[in-house]
């Protein structure tokens, strides 16, 4: 299936999950969109988060995806269970996986969450953990400083640890011994959070645990590629191109990135949507 797989995301932030699709998949095409003029998605309201979620969507089913990975922890709090039912090819959030690899790597049973705004008033962590396990205890914390920080490629040195710092220490009170970055920017901070919460609590992206979901549905649905082509990704942004470009290039270590600057404008809504189900 030569399709290519898109990822969404309110920023830079789901490169981390890029990073682990090329890995993993290194013969799948990506069509990534971070929509950074717009981001942080976290202090904004759920129905914006929709509204914007949705621009992002409709822009790659026009291209022709064959599954969506929605990488931001918001956007999936929000959006993930009505774009299931909508769409008429797979889609993967990112918070169930998250909250499986925190469980395969707890040993007592108390689980940190660090996330947004958005991500942690929606509860959609805690909700999903105790889904999975009734006897987890989850702790969860709000870090609206750490997105910025990222985004504005400012997230090395010892003012970015101070920062980083300053946004944990109210977790370092709690006995969890596995933390999740519940918001797919922090794993570009992975070490400096490391560094904060010590060595003995495991720290948890789940980009990796994303990219092993996207791996089996894809072949569970027959929709790997299995050809011979270099696949030739394609990178979105509605901000700042150079700077975009920068973070992707260093993120994923590859020059030469085909960037583009994207105002997510149809000329009609194309959204493609199950069987009986309204067309837009």
């Amino acid at each position: 299936m030569q399709r290519p797989i898109g990822v969404i995301d309110s920023g830079v932030g789901g490169l981390t999950v890029v990073s682990e699709l090329m890995r993993q998949l290194p013969k799948e095409e990506i069509i990534y969109i971070g929509d950074t003029k717009r981001c942080p998605y976290g202090p904004r309201p759920a129905f914006e988060v929709a509204e914007y979620t949705w621009e992002m969507i409709d822009y790659l089913m026009s291209r022709d995806i064959k599954l969506l990975v929605i990488a931001c922890n918001t956007a999936s709090a929000v959006v993930l269970d009505d774009a299931r039912q909508a769409l008429d090819i797979p889609v993967i959030g990112v918070i169930h996986p998250g909250a499986v690899a925190a469980l395969k790597a707890t040993e007592n049973l108390e689980v940190g969450v660090i996330g947004t705004e958005g991500t942690i008033s929606s509860g959609a962590y805690y909700e999903e953990l105790k889904s999975i396990h009734n006897d987890v205890k989850v702790v969860s914390l709000a870090c609206p400083t750490l997105v910025p920080l990222v985004e504005s490629n400012r997230y090395t040195g010892e003012e970015a640890k101070a920062v980083i710092r300053e946004a944990l220490e109210p977790m370092l009170d709690y006995p969890v011994d596995s933390l999740i970055l519940g918001c797919t920017h922090y794993p570009m901070i992975e070490r400096e959070i490391q560094d904060v919460v010590g060595e003995d609590i495991h720290v948890i992206c789940s980009g990796d645990e994303t990219a092993r979901a996207v791996s089996t549905l894809l072949y569970h649905e027959q929709l790997l590629y299995t050809g011979e082509r270099r696949p030739r990704h394609l990178f979105y942004t509605t901000g700042a191109k150079a700077m975009f470009q920068s973070i992707a290039e260093s993120w994923l270590k590859e020059s030469g990135l085909d960037v583009r600057e994207t105002d997510l404008k149809l000329p009609k809504a194309t959204r493609k949507v199950k069987s009986g189900m309204e067309e837009f």
